[in-house]
């Protein structure tokens, strides 16, 4: 028997209905169309505002359409990982909500954080359980309610955020020319007082202090951050074009993590790849944090072919960074993607 593979069988997502223009955000905030396309390159975002629902209703939805296009059988699901920054609850788990909603009777469910990287990371925490023979098949998803850290006063961060959710079906296979080939990650420790969110954990735990002066609410210092992730991003494509002999010519689809349009074009502009291969939505979904990568594979999963060489690359909070090499596994054209 040669040696296991994990491999990306599957995509569904979810999106809420409600959209956030950059028109309804000039009547909150002093900010215009104009300028948060020219610096961030989004027109509109998608918020869950119905009371009472968070980050695992729209995984739960994503989930869902998965298994609903796929036609797997829910009792061979082995396991459901969520990567989150916005989990319902500090416990318990987002995952073990999500399993619950949808039935899981054979699966074991865990949230992994990883900010902004989740998904990526999610993606090689679940192939190391495929590779070593521990599970056959895994729900992967990446999903964030954004808006619930968001402070709506604050221009410089409100125009970025969106909420949104979607997985991936992740099979074993024996095939070694398809699925997940490599995965290149790094962290650098140093990014605490750049983006983080100053009160809730265990070092400043809420209070009226904490609640009166809007501790709660994501921080960040765009400048910092955007100067670390173009040189991350950047050069962990670079390096992992490097370990697997890929010239410009053989990456078909690059898909990345989607804080920023003018981060990406700087990255692919360093890596000498071109727009037209890179997978992009942020135009209409915003940062969803661990969700953008896995929102656009299922935006672009028709575009997808098999045999294609596809680079993801993320960054976030931490900070967390890196780059993976997917050979990706069937014909997208194949397959219904009607957002249902």
């Amino acid at each position: 028997m040669g040696k296991i593979k994990s491999v990306i069988t599957g995509v569904g997502g979810y999106v809420p209905d409600y959209v956030l223009t950059n028109e309804e955000l000039s009547r909150m905030v002093d900010t215009s169309d104009e300028w948060i396309m020219a610096r961030v390159g989004i027109k509109e975002r998608r918020i869950l505002k119905e009371e009472g629902l968070g980050t695992s209703y729209l995984a739960r939805k994503a989930a869902k359409q998965l298994i609903q296009k796929t036609g797997v059988d829910p009792d061979t699901i082995d396991a459901l990982i969520v990567a989150t920054t916005t989990p319902d609850y500090k416990f318990p788990s987002t995952a073990s909500i999500v399993l619950g909603k949808l039935g899981l009777k054979n699966a074991f469910a865990f949230d992994l954080e990883a900010a902004c990287s989740g998904f990526m990371y999610n993606l090689s925490v679940a192939s190391s359980l495929i590779e070593s023979g521990r599970c056959k098949k895994i729900i992967v998803i990446g999903a964030d309610k954004m808006s619930s850290m968001v402070d709506y006063q604050d221009r410089q961060t409100c125009v970025l955020f969106g909420d949104g959710a979607a997985a991936v079906l992740l099979e074993a296979s024996e095939d070694e020319e398809y699925g997940m080939q490599d995965m290149y990650f790094r962290t650098d420790g140093k990014g605490l007082p750049f983006l983080h969110m100053k009160a809730g954990g265990s070092v400043c735990p809420p209070s009226h202090f904490t609640v009166d002066h809007h501790l709660h609410y994501l921080y960040q210092e765009g400048r910092s951050v955007f100067r670390y992730a173009v040189t991350y991003m950047s050069n962990d494509v670079l390096e992992i074009m490097k370990r697997n002999n890929l010239t410009t010519e053989d990456v078909d689809w690059v898909v990345p993590h989607e804080a920023n349009l003018r981060i990406i074009e700087a990255v692919t502009k360093r890596a000498e790849l071109p727009m037209e291969r890179v997978a992009i939505n942020i135009e209409h979904y915003g940062n969803t944090s661990a969700a953008t990568i896995p929102l656009a594979l299922w935006d672009f999963e028709s575009k997808l072919k098999k045999g294609d060489n596809v680079i993801f690359t993320s960054f976030g909070a931490g900070f967390v960074h890196g780059a993976s090499f997917c050979k990706w596994a069937y014909d997208g054209a194949a397959v219904s993607t009607k957002k249902s």
